[in-house]
């Protein structure tokens, strides 16, 4: 569901919450989480625009999980492998001239 942490342990973490938080003051924390969730994404998205902006024209489409080395280099790899499995184009039978060299 999120990430690595499962159904039961989300149950586990709202009892867990319940037991230390009370029932009283439970739901303004959580109000409180989620907008403090929210405000993070905020500065996320915004840092995001920032960065393209300051790239100029053609980044776009440019995705935070792009800049990330491992699939930048998966990305390359790729790349390169569909490159290799193009055939190449040849020329025919061209004959070097022996002069020419």
């Amino acid at each position: 569901m999120f990430g690595d942490i499962g159904f039961g342990e989300l149950i586990g973490l709202a009892i867990l919450a319940l037991f230390l938080v009370g029932p009283d003051r439970l739901p303004n924390l959580a109000a409180d989480a989620a907008k403090l969730v929210k405000k993070i994404r905020s500065y996320a998205v915004t840092a995001t625009d920032q960065i393209k902006d300051s790239l100029g024209p053609g980044y776009e489409n440019l995705k935070p999980e792009d800049l990330h080395p491992k699939t930048f280099i998966k990305k390359q790899l790729n790349e390169a492998l569909k490159d290799e499995t193009k055939p190449k184009k040849t020329l025919g039978n061209v004959k070097i001239d022996p002069e020419m060299l």
